[in-house]
């Protein structure tokens, strides 16, 4: 099987079998999408989706957490991975937002990496999903599942991995085809035990292929 035609039966079988495919980050705006992002750095969506109604509560806007007291926000997200790192990525963000933006996010991913705290990824994921962007995020999850069906091959860093993706996937399923993987990634194709028996692109799948049947 040829690369082209690994990507068209994936590509396929994501469109019969999750049309819809969406973030899980709750969220209400840009703002709350940037703010979940950042948490969701190596943390669960379900622990982040506990912590953010608080802190959308406590500051409702970029300018109030512009505003904010860097204990004050520590507090709201202690419960997160890095909370330290997180809680000056927060401050941060939002004041450089608030400084050079007008308080609006910027809708470029070049833009939004300029950011404090917004990578590449986060970049791509809010480009993608405030603003509908055809933008490709590779987390871990998508590196991993990429890797393990053979669209990516030999990708050394997620950017080598986007590349790779966005070659082959058109321009118009660059956003959905994140959540594809994303949500494959977390509910099948799971790091420790992937569950290959049940999986739909198990035909089309090179780690499959590789395992004793």
């Amino acid at each position: 099987m040829t690369t082209e035609e690994r990507f068209r039966h994936v590509i396929g079988w994501f469109r019969v079998n999750m049309p819809v495919a969406e973030t899980e980050l709750k969220h209400g705006d840009p703002y709350q999408l940037m703010v979940a992002t950042i948490l969701s750095a190596q943390c669960t969506d379900k622990r982040v989706n506990l912590t953010t109604p608080a802190f959308y509560a406590r500051y409702p806007t970029v300018e109030s957490l512009a505003a904010a007291r860097r204990e004050d926000v520590f507090e709201l997200v202690r419960s997160c991975s890095y909370p330290n790192n997180k809680t000056q990525h927060l401050i941060n963000a939002s004041r450089k937002i608030v400084g050079d933006f007008d308080g609006r996010l910027p809708q470029e991913v070049e833009q939004l990496m300029t950011v404090p705290g917004i990578g590449r990824k986060t970049a791509n994921v809010i480009a993608a999903v405030a603003f509908k962007k055809q933008t490709l995020a590779v987390d871990t999850h998508v590196f991993r599942v990429s890797a393990r069906i053979g669209l990516t091959v030999g990708a050394r860093n997620p950017l080598e991995a986007e590349k790779q993706l966005t070659h082959y996937i058109p321009k118009d399923l660059h956003s959905i085809a994140h959540h594809w993987l994303i949500l494959h990634g977390r509910y099948v194709c799971q790091a420790r035990k992937p569950k290959c028996p049940e999986c739909g692109l198990k035909e089309f799948c090179l780690y499959y292929k590789d395992q004793p049947q």
